[in-house]
């Protein structure tokens, strides 16, 4: 017997990060995670006399992608 569900199409899926809901959190997220990230930034200029790879700005964006997901993971 033929399994003809494959040939079906297939609804494209709606993801997180296109919610009104998602982007008012990771703006927040954002915003309270950059004071953090200058701080450590500047921690580590300090402290090491070198520059990370990060900026603040980067390292904060990228705590935001990483905080923001799991709130709307269920």
């Amino acid at each position: 017997m033929a399994d003809f569900s494959v040939n079906e199409t297939r609804h494209k899926g709606h993801h997180a990060y296109d919610r009104v809901e998602y982007r008012v959190y990771f703006a927040l997220i954002f915003v309270f995670a950059l004071p953090f990230a200058v701080l450590g930034y500047a921690w580590t200029v300090i402290r090491h006399a070198r520059t990370p790879d990060q900026g603040p700005v980067a390292r904060a964006w990228a705590e935001a992608r990483q905080i923001a997901p799991m709130i709307f993971r269920a």
